[in-house]
């Protein structure tokens, strides 16, 4: 192949990539040796970085990917929120949602404990809305399962990767914009009080939807920790437990 045919080629196989796309599948894609693999993507990343693409080539676990441009950011969430209807969830869903991102995979218990109230609820209506799926189960006694976000949540937040996640205040202001700030707040209901109480029923309650999610999703793979422990952040205030504790997810 000609140098053109191979910048085209490359650029086809990085955009049909679901995951990103390492320096032995590209080469052996492209019928040629690593180094001119190489060379090819320093070209076509150096041909996305010009102010008119609106995206870029980026390596990320191991490959190369495309992504979106920072200060695209905005008018892409825009755009992506305008295809989907609004969404509504309860500011203990939302405070929920928040200890997932920052502590996946993570289990009901420690979200309980977290928390300080029964999540059982929250976790079922997070599961229907597709916002969090599965991710096996911790090797501990009982074998709770895993949560973490899903591809609906990066969707929904306009993330092209949990790297993006911003501090815990900017996901507070990033989820009330994505949200449409106090639109998207749903009250919660008088009768859904949620309460101190133990692992058991939480955990029993939200694997009631997990079959449910997984044949809806598709989404079973483990996902890695984090790689900034943000355990400080997501830990709930005094202030957000005792609001947490006279409220519940609308389920």
């Amino acid at each position: 192949m000609t140098p053109q045919e191979i910048q085209a080629a490359l650029e086809a196989i990085i955009y049909a990539a679901d995951e990103p796309a390492t320096l032995d599948q590209i080469a052996n894609a492209l019928g040629v040796e690593k180094t001119e693999a190489r060379g090819a993507l320093d070209l076509l990343v150096a041909a996305y970085q010009t102010d008119d693409r609106g995206i870029e080539v980026r390596k990320v676990a191991g490959g190369w990917k495309f992504y979106t441009k920072a200060q695209h950011h905005d008018v892409v969430r825009k755009f992506i929120k305008s295809l989907q209807p609004p969404l509504r969830l309860t500011m203990p869903a939302l405070e929920t949602l928040a200890v997932i991102a920052y502590k996946q995979p993570v289990t009901v218990p420690e979200i309980n404990e977290i928390r300080g109230v029964n999540v059982g609820g929250v976790i079922k209506t997070l599961l229907e809305k597709r916002l969090i799926t599965t991710a096996g189960r911790k090797e501990v006694i009982g074998r709770p399962i895993l949560y973490r976000t899903s591809k609906q949540f990066m969707m929904r937040f306009g993330l092209s990767d949990l790297d993006e996640l911003p501090s815990l205040k900017e996901f507070e202001q990033l989820a009330q914009a994505a949200l449409d700030s106090d639109a998207g707040i749903a009250p919660a209901e008088p009768d859904d009080l949620a309460a101190p109480s133990s692992a058991e029923p939480a955990a029993a309650q939200a694997e009631t939807a997990e079959a449910a999610a997984i044949r809806e999703s598709g989404e079973t793979n483990d996902l890695g920790e984090l790689g900034e422990d943000a355990s400080g952040e997501a830990e709930a205030s005094p202030e957000h437990r005792a609001a947490a504790a006279g409220s519940s997810e609308q389920s």
